[in-house]
């Protein structure tokens, strides 16, 4: 399914899957999966569309790889602390300022997949984590009541004020730090208000 390959892959043939990832990330990105275009991923990515379908199956394929390492990534490099719902939302913000075409793949997806419901179809699979940490401290006292899954989107939303999807304004890396320090201010201040029990 995400990777097609049967046999172990050589140091040259991990690299080569590497670039292409790299390479199609960007193209799907900027493009979307209708608009990406498989020439201009191979040539980018010195290989040709035989290894390129070796791997990944089909254009769809190497998009779901990409798209799934992206959330994985997500969870890893931005672990849910439910203690402090309002650090995870600035620290999502800080990682959708680094990588801005992870949140332009997931719009992608929406735009082109799933317009509504869930973006993934195991969603839980991605959500069971963040939700249990969420009702825990609902538990504990220390997040307000409601649906762990709502407070949890809402946290989310409010981490993307200023990320790619914003229809107001999109913040680049490149932008003067302390404008990043006031929005960073503002978001902790907001989820801590939104999520305060009571």
């Amino acid at each position: 399914m995400l990777g097609m390959v049967q046999k172990p892959l050589t140091s040259r043939g991990v690299a080569t899957r590497q670039r292409i990832l790299d390479v199609a990330t960007s193209e799907f990105a900027e493009h979307g999966i209708a608009g990406a275009r498989i020439d201009r991923i191979v040539a980018a990515a010195r290989t040709n569309k035989a290894q390129l379908y070796g791997y990944f199956g089909s254009k769809e394929g190497l998009f779901d790889a990409i798209f799934f390492g992206s959330l994985e990534r997500i969870m890893t490099v931005v672990p849910i602390d439910a203690a402090d719902l309002a650090d995870w939302a600035v620290r999502l913000y800080d990682e959708y300022l680094r990588r801005p075409d992870l949140i332009r793949l997931a719009t992608w997806a929406r735009l082109e997949r799933r317009p509504v419901g869930h973006l993934v179809d195991d969603a839980s699979r991605l959500d069971d984590a963040k939700l249990r940490a969420i009702a825990d401290a609902q538990a504990a006292g220390t997040v307000r009541s409601g649906d762990p899954f709502d407070l949890m989107a809402m946290v989310i939303a409010m981490s993307m004020a200023w990320s790619p999807v914003s229809n107001v304004y999109a913040a680049s890396e490149q932008e003067p730090p302390e404008a990043h320090e006031r929005r960073r201010a503002l978001l902790r201040e907001s989820v801590q208000r939104v999520v305060a029990p009571g």
